[in-house]
């Protein structure tokens, strides 16, 4: 049975501002929804249950970028999915652009707010020519963008925590009272194991995996049709992209993985490239799962004993925490933030990264890592960041290009999602509006919390020679470029000091500056 039910407090949050925006609007007018807006937390809602949805699944918007061929499928099989699901009630067009479906239509539409400063200006103009009757809130995050606006004020820079606690407060999440369940916000300090030792998994029953169907079979021959330029390896599915699917990706992950999660969320073991994370970004921000949904099931399993607090609190963290957060900041920083540049980085992106060519590199982490996303179109938080996002920025790749990368190369990358967590987390390049230090590391915190080092021709331990670590290395000639910077920040300062005392720096600086290799 499909799944149609609005997400509890959606209409609660969302109700009035809803039915401000379709003041005055036709009753019946049809609703256009954009392939990241598939849950009934769209089209759902009871000022939704007489009109007709439209889908438009555009060729000129599939062609537009280079993307990874498995995010390509998921799109077009979770629209393709709703379609069918919603039978008589949905039109579904197949053009070349949105306006030309629009057009077809015959009459206005509605339609919720898009993620993007790009879709949201080109429904903007649309809404001028007539063609949109009325432009609705993003119903598909917890927190609506007023409410974030009126919270933010006319700060430049706030930290996640604070963020985190006030959200934790206004949907009472873990909550006694006015505090924290456990008497403590942030058990991060419980989740940083390391990965065990000699283990080629982390030994955690499997997540919930789809089953492809009809649907999923013409959309790959469609795409074969289309010869399109995508990166990337076409695969079977491995995301949900249904409500039903969704919840039963969620379930599973509750029941199973969610006690485990939580002490291994920052580790990484080659051969197990899920670990016990959840698989749910993809329902998310294709709109299929809502955040509300997916934060009260975690925490029904600590009240029911069958989760520990800290993986809770820890799952909770990255979906109303992070995610929300991340959201917000894409709207609040404004539309030209994905082009910050602070530490003045503007290498291009190798032709190993734009091919997703992991063969073409030696360092274990990185070719490994690089295979996934070619494979996968996705890697877990500690890859992206602390591998991928680690070499990006002790290299100095351009932040602008390194966002859209990701962007287009991930299945659960979207305009919103990539620039705050590249341009701001993983790049530092805001200027700190976002982090409060660079992520950098060298090749020993690699060594600690994933399993590549040992089969590496490279060694953690080494800066100088044949065996030296790129990241070991790489993380030197970082704090020498930008030591300045580093310097007058108290969370970086020591590592300048430690650099200076460093007999090999020299030797280390010129080995770097002549590398093309890793």
């Amino acid at each position: 049975m499909t799944r149609t039910a609005v997400p509890e407090g959606v209409v609660d949050i969302y109700g009035e501002a809803v039915d401000a925006a379709l003041e005055g609007v036709d009753p019946t007018a049809p609703l256009w929804c954009f392939g990241d807006q598939l849950g009934p937390a769209v089209h759902g809602l009871p000022q939704h249950a007489e009109r007709e949805v439209v889908l438009v699944e555009s060729s000129a918007v599939l062609r537009r970028r280079r993307y990874h061929r498995q995010k390509l499928h998921l799109l077009l099989s979770g629209m393709r999915h709703l379609d069918d699901d919603l039978g008589d009630r949905s039109a579904y067009h197949r053009t070349t652009t949105y306006r030309e479906a629009l057009e077809k239509v015959g009459r206005p539409v509605v339609v919720h707010e898009p993620t993007s400063y790009a879709a949201a200006e080109f429904v903007d103009r649309l809404r001028k020519e007539g063609l949109v009757a009325a432009v609705l809130p993003t119903t598909t995050f917890a927190r609506p963008r007023t409410e974030f606006a009126a919270w933010a004020g006319d700060a430049s820079s706030f930290t996640m925590e604070n963020f985190y606690r006030d959200q934790r407060q206004r949907f009472d999440v873990l909550m006694e009272g006015d505090a924290p369940v456990g008497g403590t916000w942030n058990l991060d300090h419980d989740n940083r194991e390391q990965p065990p030792k000699k283990a080629g998994t982390l030994g955690v029953p499997e997540p919930w995996w789809p089953t492809e169907d009809g649907i999923d079979e013409q959309v790959r021959a469609d795409l074969d049709a289309m010869a399109l330029d995508t990166v990337g390896a076409d695969g079977p599915r491995w995301f949900a992209v249904t409500p039903d699917e969704a919840h039963q990706a969620l379930q599973r992950f509750v029941e199973h993985r969610l006690d485990p999660f939580g002490p291994f969320e920052d580790a990484v073991l080659s051969g197990d490239p899920t670990m016990a994370h959840s698989l749910l970004s993809v329902p998310l921000n294709l709109g299929v799962l809502h955040p509300l949904d997916a934060v009260h099931a975690a925490e029904q399993a600590h009240h029911d004993g069958t989760a520990r607090l800290s993986s809770v609190e820890g799952f909770v963290r990255q979906i109303l925490g992070w995610r929300e957060y991340i959201w917000h900041l894409y709207w609040h920083f404004g539309k030209g933030y994905h082009r910050s540049n602070q530490l003045d980085a503007r290498q291009q992106l190798p032709r190993w990264w734009t091919e997703l060519d992991g063969d073409a590199v030696t360092a274990a982490c990185l070719s490994h890592t690089m295979n996934e996303v070619r494979d996968r179109g996705w890697v877990h938080h500690i890859p992206r960041l602390m591998i991928l996002g680690n070499h990006a920025l002790q290299r100095g790749y351009r932040p602008s290009a390194l966002s859209e990368w990701f962007t287009t190369s991930f299945v659960d990358g979207f305009a919103w999602v990539m620039p705050p967590n590249v341009v701001g987390m993983s790049q530092h390049a805001d200027g700190g509006k976002l982090a409060t230090k660079p992520y950098a590391s060298g090749g020993a915190y690699l060594n600690k919390m994933t399993d590549h080092c040992g089969d590496c021709v490279f060694d953690p331990k080494v800066r100088v020679g044949d065996k030296a670590c790129p990241f070991t290395a790489g993380y030197w000639q970082f704090v020498h470029r930008h030591a300045d910077l580093l310097r007058g920040n108290h969370r970086t300062s020591r590592a300048v000091a430690t650099m200076n005392r460093l007999a090999d720096l020299d030797a280390l600086l010129e080995q770097e500056k002549g590398r093309t290799g890793f």
